[in-house]
């Protein structure tokens, strides 16, 4: 019996030459999508859709039967965490995610790993049913958001524009502040291990606000917690192929490629593409930099 061919997706991530760059979009399933509208309209919430395996492997599935991907990211969000950890979560139309704001250390006892799993157990079964449904030739990218991005907004309590309510907790208790970004990277690690094991074959960690934070606060709030949950993750499963992407870091992207251990980092449409390959890619595995809009403006490849 002849042995599978190797994924295009994952043999980049080796760094591996290639007949072409494989491509997939961070937000592959989504609101463009008029067959995603009827299915969020189906299951009448964005946490019921997310917890939903059947219809999360369906909207997951939805662009690849579009468009030929080279992988396929799990359908999910990353506020799961905080909600299954006990904070109250709700998107409101026209408002996004709303959460009971935690704001001091503690308050921390309000969050606990009693329920982690039981709540989150929806993903993985989702994560297990696209294992084996996605095309052949896909690979699956399980997820998770960075512990500074997802303390932000269990803090905010929303989305925010100048993150004040983080920064005073974090500048003026840095060490209560450590205690949040401690207990989320011990759920984020346990949450990207049981994503390993129902079948992900690559994982990819999103902060999305790191670029918010000084450089004396970068390596403290940002790398620091991306390196364990690299090394955590490289302890049960060695050279599994795990993603960064701690946007609008400027040069600090180099220092996170260098001390976090990831395999591959995002590049988000400020890095010059001469400065990624010349200081990056000798590295890790670069991917990314695409501006979404031109996908909307359309028009003859560049």
């Amino acid at each position: 019996m002849s042995a599978k061919p190797a994924k295009r997706f994952l043999k980049a991530l080796r760094q591996e030459k290639l007949d072409r760059p494989p491509f997939w979009l961070m937000r592959q399933a989504g609101r463009y999508l008029p067959e995603y509208r009827q299915t969020r309209a189906d299951a009448g919430s964005f946490l019921d859709l997310c917890y939903n395996p059947s219809l999360a492997e369906e909207v997951t599935l939805q662009p690849l039967r579009r468009y030929d991907m080279d992988a396929a990211i799990l359908f999910a969000d990353i506020l799961l965490i905080p909600d299954a950890l006990g904070q109250p979560l709700a998107y409101k139309e026209g408002e996004g995610p709303v959460l009971d704001p935690v704001r001091s250390a503690k308050e921390l006892s309000k969050l606990t790993f009693d329920n982690l799993h039981n709540r989150l157990n929806p993903v993985y079964e989702t994560v297990n049913r696209l294992s084996g449904s996605i095309p052949s030739h896909c690979s699956l990218i399980g997820f998770a958001g960075a512990p500074w991005t997802v303390a932000t907004y269990m803090v905010e309590g929303r989305g925010s524009k100048d993150y004040v309510e983080t920064k005073k907790w974090a500048y003026s208790d840095p060490e209560g502040f450590d205690q949040l970004i401690e207990l989320l990277v011990q759920a984020t690690i346990e949450y990207l291990i049981k994503q390993i094991e129902a079948g992900a074959e690559a994982v990819q960690i999103f902060d999305t606000w790191a670029g918010v934070l000084p450089d004396d606060k970068f390596e403290r709030w940002v790398t620091q917690p991306t390196a364990k949950i690299v090394t955590a993750i490289r302890a049960k499963y060695p050279d599994f192929p795990v993603i960064g992407f701690p946007k609008g870091v400027g040069g600090n992207l180099l220092e996170f490629v260098e001390k976090t251990g990831v395999t591959a980092v995002s590049l988000d449409t400020s890095v010059s593409l001469d400065w990624a390959a010349r200081e990056i890619q000798p590295i890790v595995t670069v991917q990314g930099n695409l501006d979404p809009i031109l996908l909307v403006a359309g028009g003859d490849a560049w």
